[in-house]
């Protein structure tokens, strides 16, 4: 289920609008991301994002709350560091989808899949203007999960068309973009384009 082109929304009051171009280009995965205090925003938000993507039969994960994944029925949450317990979470969600950053480090994606993650999400492996301080993940990373743990691998931050390929042929299963999605001149076309990365990949 976690594989191709791994759109995470912006902050912007077009979204949905933006969505759509994105799904119907071929997004695999959609991820509600939002960073709002408001909390009715944020439920609004997700149960509008939820319906495209069912009405598209795609699966939501919900960016650092759990609880909203849960209440609005999304298919999954994701966690960082920062976010509380694994474990805690893997039993709040269920069988829902658990996906994990790890970041640069190996160790991290190791316990995470032993805890009951069911992905793993690294980086950041390009400059990324949405987090500028974040640690630099090496593309030989994904090489060495892919040897070392069974579930899926994402790969985030500063992905562009010009350089996700490379991280595909690194073993990415997906790659978790936004600003060259979301910011496209035309991001069903861009959608299409990343997604083709995938099939190209033997």
């Amino acid at each position: 289920m976690i594989r191709g082109l791994y759109a995470v929304t912006t902050e912007c009051e077009d979204i949905a609008e933006k969505l759509i171009d994105a799904l119907e280009g071929g997004a695999g995965i959609v991820q509600y991301r939002s960073k709002s205090s408001n909390s009715d925003l944020k439920r609004k938000q997700a149960l509008t994002i939820k319906s495209l993507c069912d009405r598209y039969c795609v699966p939501l994960i919900v960016n650092d709350d759990i609880d909203l994944a849960v209440e609005i029925g999304a298919d999954g949450a994701h966690i960082g560091i920062d976010d509380g317990p694994i474990r805690e979470a893997r039993i709040k969600l269920g069988k829902r989808i658990l996906g994990v950053s790890c970041y640069d480090r190996l160790d991290l994606a190791l316990e995470a899949e032993m805890l009951g993650a069911d992905y793993v999400a690294f980086g950041s492996f390009f400059p990324s203007a949405t987090k500028p301080d974040a640690a630099r993940a090496s593309p030989n990373l994904l090489q060495m999960a892919k040897l070392s743990i069974k579930i899926p691998v994402v790969a985030i931050g500063g992905i562009t068309l010009e350089n996700g390929a490379g991280l595909v042929a690194c073993g990415a299963d997906a790659l978790a973009v936004i600003t060259a999605l979301f910011d496209a001149p035309d991001i069903r076309i861009a959608a299409n384009r990343f997604s083709e990365l995938f099939s190209l990949r033997t």
